[in-house]
Parts: structure tokens; C-alpha cells; sequence
């Protein structure tokens, strides 16, 4: 039976709750960004301070953590490079990914000697064996593919070089090739490359042509005009694998709680399933089903088995809409009593009939009911942001269990 390498699932950590959700919902590493040198200014970027208990928390559990430093930077941008990455390596970060080649220099020359690996952005458009054989040469020690390769590109780079390689594979797709897109610079005076995309491919727009209107005034179904719809690669993770990938890249730094534990559970579950049996391993209807009920926009499979198309982007009617809300969490558990202790984040009522979730793919449904609130008085609705409240439940729970309902469709709260 042939003997197949473990790929790490590797997790989007916008903020420092989000990085231990991620974790905890069986993410083996998770990458970040910090103050600077990153591409996502509006996350909720990591102070020094942050990193170093998000490392923390991470290697007390087994995991990794990575920083994005992939802005392209203009004359001026590197002051402080040095510094910046001399302080990540004493902190004990395990990886930095960059696509600058000024800032690939400075990070090789400050990083030599420590334990902080230099990997290449998929911002640096790598789709060949040969780019990634120049970049181990330069000594780097990983590099995230292009998301415009295909399976057998995929097979090809992989016969021709032992650089570990990360793929994309789940997540939000950019219309513009790699992400170099300069929309953004031209409609909002926001620098895409340097972390203010404004996401202009996003927008509705009215379509004139010869001085009509093309499409229905107000009509959201016909104003996309070039918005991809979302990756979504669970019924392909035993090809990943066969194919040698160290790194399984789920994108969403800017998603939502929800999103990251949902998504990293599933892929997760996935994984430990093919090294379990990677002989009999099938794709799980309930590992699909699981995935819609996140907020996203269609699913397809990028670039890996054709160029996209049509069908690839937001035009027309939606075919497919998740059909849950996000609730709420578990913040503890009374074992003896039976009671669980929660944070609510979107409104639900008494009689809905709700769903629990947690890491190792647990799940168990029934009816909210019997709900108090901190002074013990009954509650038939919970219409406050974040108040706290208890409710039996009917097993067994853990701090870090989520909580969802159908009816509704999450927006994407933190």
C-alpha cells in the first residue's frame, strides 16, 4: 500500500480569537498578518504583543504560525523590513510569506541562522518547477503556488522540484490574475498591492452599451459584471495529497468566526479520513452540506481542472444560498446540571430549532428552550449583541462549541 505524506491544513487567522478557533478546530498551522508589510490593512492585524501569544497558544498545541508580509512595496516601503523580521524570528514565528523580492532579501539575510522560514507568496505568480527550483536556491523553503495551475501543472511542478509546495483550497477567488489588479487604485484611490483593496470587481454595476441600459435598472441578479465566484476543492483533497502537497491553503483572513471553524473542521475531517483509509477514501455529502452553511458565494474548482468560465462567475440568478445564521458560542459547560453558558452573536428566539458544532466534526440539533439570563430570568428572545445567557442543552459541550439555526443567512459577523 503505498505511504502517502500528511499535508498540514492550514487555516486564515484574521485576529487572535479567530487564530485559536482555528486551531482548536484542528487547523495544524494558521497564517496571519502583522502591522505591516501585509496585504489585508482592514483585517484585524496582529501587534507584536498578539503574535507572540497567538505562537504561543499555537506551539503549546502542536501548530504553526505564519506571517504574511506579501505587499509589493514602492521606493521608500522597506524602512523598518529588517527590524520587523528580526523581531518575528525572537518571538519564535515558524514562517513568514512574502512575494517582494527586496523584502525576500531582507528577510533571508535577517532571518539566517534562526528558525523562521522564508516562504514565497502566491502573490509571486510561482506556476513552474524551474521558478520554485530559483527560490530554493535562494533559500527559501516553501512556496504557494499560483492559483492558475492546474492538477497536471500541479504534477509536473512537483516531478521537477522537492520545494515544499501550498495550494489554495477553499476560498475567495480574485479576478485579476494573482491578485495584481489595480481597479481598486483607479475607482478609490485604495492600492490593492499594498493592502486597501477596495474590491471593485465586487460591485454592481448598470451595463450601457450604445447608450442603453443593457440590464434591468435595480435588478442585483444581472449587475455582477465580473466578480468570481468562491474555490471550493473538499471532493479533490485525495488528489492533493497523492500529488505530494505539503500545505492546504484555506483563504478568508477577513471571514468570520463562523467561516474559519466551519471550514477548518471540514477540511480537516477530510484529511485525518484519507490517512485513515486512503485506499477507500470518498468525498462525504455531509462535508459538502457542512460547507453551505457559511456565508459564501458559489462554489467552483478555480483553475485546477479547466479555465473558468461563465459558470466560474456572479452572473444571473444564484443558483445556491447557505441557509444558516450564526448564533452564538459556548463559553462553559455545568456538566452536572446539564447547562451551557452562551454568547449570543445574531438574534434567535426560544423554538428555533438550533444546531451545535465543534472540532472533530461534532454535531447535534434541538429546540432552544428554557433560556435565563444572568439574573436567572427567562428569556423568549435574544436580541442583544453578545449578551450572555444559559440553556440546557442536549449533550455534552466544550468552551469553543458554536452555534447555528436555518431561516437565515450569515452576512459574515465577527
Amino acid at each position: 500500500m503505498t505511504t502517502y505524506k500528511r499535508p498540514e491544513v492550514l487555516a486564515p487567522a484574521g485576529t487572535l480569537e479567530k487564530l485559536k478557533i482555528a486551531i482548536q478546530y484542528g487547523a495544524d498551522a494558521v497564517y496571519i498578518g502583522g502591522e505591516v508589510f501585509g496585504l489585508r490593512t482592514r483585517a484585524g492585524n496582529f501587534s507584536y504583543e498578539e503574535i507572540a501569544e497567538g505562537v504561543e497558544f499555537a506551539h503549546a498545541r502542536g501548530a504553526k504560525v505564519y506571517v504574511a508580509a506579501n505587499m509589493v512595496t514602492h521606493e521608500g516601503a522597506l524602512d523598518g523590513a529588517s527590524e520587523f523580521f528580526a523581531k518575528l524570528a525572537e518571538i519564535g514565528v515558524d514562517g513568514t510569506i512574502i512575494s517582494d523580492p527586496a523584502l525576500i532579501e531582507i528577510a533571508l539575510n535577517t532571518l539566517r541562522g534562526t528558525a523562521t522560514e522564508v516562504h514565497l507568496s502566491t502573490q509571486a505568480s510561482a506556476i513552474n518547477g524551474e521558478t520554485l527550483n530559483f527560490w530554493k536556491r535562494h533559500g527559501l523553503t516553501r512556496a504557494v503556488l499560483g492559483r492558475e495551475v492546474s492538477f497536471d501543472e500541479i504534477a509536473k511542478i512537483r516531478a521537477k522540484t522537492d520545494l515544499e509546495i501550498e495550494v489554495f483550497i477553499h476560498g475567495a477567488m480574485c479576478i485579476s490574475y494573482s491578485g495584481r489588479c489595480v481597479l481598486s487604485n483607479h475607482m478609490s484611490l485604495r492600492d490593492a498591492n499594498r493592502g486597501g483593496c477596495s474590491q471593485s470587481c465586487r460591485w454592481r454595476y448598470d451595463i450601457y452599451g450604445d447608450g442603453e441600459l443593457l440590464n434591468e435598472k435595480g435588478d442585483v441578479n444581472e449587475q455582477f459584471s465580473m466578480s468570481a465566484v468562491d474555490m471550493c476543492m473538499i471532493k479533490y483533497v485525495d488528489q492533493f495529497i497523492k500529488l505530494g502537497m505539503d500545505s492546504l491553503k484555506i483563504e478568508g483572513r477577513m471571514k468570520s468566526i463562523h467561516y474559519v471553524s466551519t471550514v477548518t473542521n471540514v477540511y480537516k475531517k477530510a484529511v485525518d479520513s484519507f490517512m485513515e483509509d486512503p485506499e477507500n477514501w470518498v468525498c462525504k455529502q455531509e462535508w459538502i452540506d457542512e460547507l453551505w452553511k457559511v456565508a459564501q458565494r458559489e462554489m467552483s474548482t478555480g483553475f485546477y481542472l479547466h479555465d473558468p468560465a461563465v459558470e466560474e462567475q456572479l452572473f444571473g440568478e444564484r443558483r445556491k444560498r447557505p441557509e444558516y445564521s450564526f448564533i452564538g458560542e459556548v463559553l462553559a459547560y455545568d456538566e452536572a446540571k446539564g447547562i451551557a453558558h452562551i454568547r449570543q452573536r445574531n438574534n434567535f428566539s426560544a423554538g428555533d430549532t438550533i444546531e451545535f458544532y465543534g472540532p472533530g466534526f461534532v454535531h447535534f440539533t434541538q429546540l432552544a428552550q428554557d433560556m435565563k439570563d444572568k439574573d436567572g430570568e427567562e428569556l423568549d428572545y435574544c436580541p442583544h449583541p453578545m449578551m450572555e445567557l444559559w440553556m440546557p442543552v442536549a449533550q455534552k459541550v466544550e468552551p469553543g462549541f458554536m452555534i447555528r439555526k436555518m431561516g437565515q443567512t450569515d452576512h459574515g459577523n465577527p
